[in-house]
């Protein structure tokens, strides 16, 4: 096909509908093929097209944190290992962090893509594993170095012709504990990149080689245009904000991330420059990883409409200073990089707040929070790991409440199911609620916080939190109160010990680990909230009718269920005194 040759809408359509398709194919089949509870359910995974100059075509959407990393891992990865000793039926592993990739148990496999005999680009499909060995089960423990907190796998060829590379298979699976659910996993993985693979021969096969490189160039130079031209829209300036994290897990020193912001005709650009030096603690993030969470914010700030590949990240500009929490360097340990990634996103965010109010929400969640824990199933009779990620509170908007216990931003995996659970690992869900009185107050009030206790009946267990918000709640905007704080307890109804939000412990039989997350953030002043709204809070069992009286001024009958609307009117009245004694 000449390049004099108009592009032609319809064909462009299709083959740019029939990449993603073939991404989000390639998703189902990995969501259906595995094995743990966070693949298969909770869909910790993402995949993606690459076209043959490694430029990203294509993503499936299962997971917007890892937007960035799959772009800076596969031409990393690629260029390290040398693409001419890759043939039909190879596959490359790869979880390297500081090099274009994440935490160590997100990791990565790469295939070739052959049509005709040449080659044509590559798939890819990340995904966390439920463990990658090292010191503690779930592989996310706290601690000092990246070599105790798993395998580290630089760029091998794992699949050589169609075949499991027995001996690289049999020495990851000698390093972790759940060797079943690993193994059913990586087959997993290998699953959907062959489906990427039929699914983009299939349309080589139908459109021809030379036609769909031409739209693919042009797809990337469309999404390009486009990206710029809502850029474009947004207001000019710099805008700034620095946020913490609550502590590094071994220290009580918060962990400060500070951002600027910069809008202008060249773009936008994020600058870190500020933020603290690296630590040896669990809470570096890499390079990758903060990239993911620029790409996000800048996702959510155009037009949903507007393709993710390469034209899109073009416009993803940062300046994240090496050697600090948001682009760390070997030896320091990356696990809860994605701990700190996600508050990043959410300061990115607050520094908006006044430039955008109407799109920018209160502070929400922000945490991954993870839950991780294993020992020895006494029922299966061998090593177990689970891995999960509780919900909390998103932040309230400006026309709207918070949702309730929600996994926020770029986390965006699902819940693991109390049954499902149950039924698949030796522990007992014994409460999983709404914290009553979590929310931030506001005229729009935050999403509630989760309560979710663990019950470890018949076996000694080891167990990590890794998460935050131990000490702050996330933050309102515009008069609105900031969330309840996330709370963690070992043994809540017996002698309970409330525990750091970084920590792993040793368990007893029957002890309880109970997690009560943190509420989001409020928008406006809670006096302003709609007294009928309130009433309806009350009745549902979000906030109590103590606090709709002290922090909402609204004095609810809970006899008859209606607002003593007097009594309502005198509380609003002398709060507005004695804020304003002028008046």
């Amino acid at each position: 096909m000449s390049s004099e040759t108009p592009i032609d809408p319809i064909s462009f359509e299709v083959i740019r509908n029939s990449l993603v398709e073939a991404t989000e194919e390639m998703a189902s089949a990995l969501r259906r093929s595995a094995y743990s509870t966070n693949i298969k359910t909770r869909h910790d995974f993402s995949c993606a097209i690459f076209d043959l100059k490694m430029r990203t075509v294509a993503q499936s959407f299962s997971q917007p944190n890892h937007l960035g990393s799959l772009v800076e891992t596969i031409p990393r990865a690629l260029n390290a290992y040398g693409i001419t000793d890759l043939h039909e039926g190879d596959a490359l592993l790869v979880n390297l962090p500081y090099t274009g990739g994440v935490h160590l148990n997100d990791i990565t496999l790469i295939s070739p893509v052959f049509h005709q005999e040449a080659l044509v680009g590559y798939v890819a499909s990340l995904a966390h594993h439920v463990d990658v060995g090292g010191g503690a089960p779930a592989s996310i423990g706290a601690f000092r170095e990246i070599y105790q907190e798993g395998i580290i796998i630089p760029p091998v060829k794992f699949v050589r012709g169609g075949e499991i590379n027995r001996d690289v298979f049999d020495l990851i699976l000698a390093q972790v504990r759940a060797k079943r659910e690993t193994a059913g996993d990586f087959r997993a993985q290998i699953a959907a990149n062959n489906t990427g693979i039929r699914r983009l021969t299939s349309l080589l096969d139908r459109m021809g080689q030379e036609t769909v490189a031409r739209y693919i160039d042009e797809l990337i130079e469309y999404t390009d245009r486009r990206t710029k031209s809502e850029l474009a829209k947004l207001p000019h300036g710099v805008f700034e904000s620095t946020g913490y994290m609550d502590s590094d897990g071994y220290s009580d020193e918060p962990v400060k991330l500070v951002v600027k912001l910069t809008i202008n005709d060249d773009g936008l650009l994020f600058d870190f420059t500020g933020t603290d030096e690296q630590r040896r603690a669990p809470i570096n993030s890499t390079f990758a990883q903060t990239h993911s969470g620029v790409a996000f914010v800048l996702k959510c700030l155009i037009d949903p409409d507007v393709p993710v590949n390469t034209g899109f990240y073009r416009n993803v500009h940062m300046l994240a200073p090496e050697g600090t929490v948001v682009n760390c360097t070997e030896p320091y340990p990356v696990v809860g990089g994605w701990e700190t990634q996600l508050r990043l996103t959410e300061v990115i965010l607050w520094a908006l707040a006044d430039a955008i109010p109407e799109r920018v929400p209160a502070g929400t969640e922000g945490m991954i929070c993870h839950s991780g824990f294993g020992g020895f199933d006494p029922y299966r009779n061998e090593n177990y790991c689970f891995l999960e990620t509780i919900a909390g509170g998103y932040g309230a908007r400006a026309n709207s409440d918070g949702p309730d216990a929600v996994q926020p931003h770029g986390k965006n995996t699902a819940n693991a199911p109390i049954e499902e659970t149950e039924v698949n690992y030796p522990v007992r869900i014994t409460r999983y609620e709404l914290v009553e009185d979590s929310e931030g107050p506001g005229r729009r009030r935050g999403g509630l916080g989760l309560r979710r206790d663990y019950l470890f009946p018949d076996h000694e267990a080891s167990f990590t939190i890794l998460a935050d918000r131990e000490r702050w709640g996330p933050h309102g905007l515009f008069g609105g109160l900031p969330g309840e704080k996330a709370h963690y307890v070992l043994n809540p109804d017996s002698d309970s010990l409330e525990l750091g939000s970084k920590v792993t412990i040793q368990l007893a039989e029957d002890d309880v680990v109970s997690y009560r997350t943190c509420g989001g953030g409020g928008y406006g002043p809670p006096e302003e909230r709609d007294p009928d709204d309130v009433l309806r809070d009350v009745r549902d069992g979000r906030i109590s009718p103590e606090r709709a009286r002290k922090i909402y001024r609204v004095a609810v009958d809970t006899e008859q269920w209606k607002v003593d609307i007097e009594a309502t009117r005198i509380l609003r009245s002398r709060h507005s005194v004695e804020r304003d004694p002028l008046r």
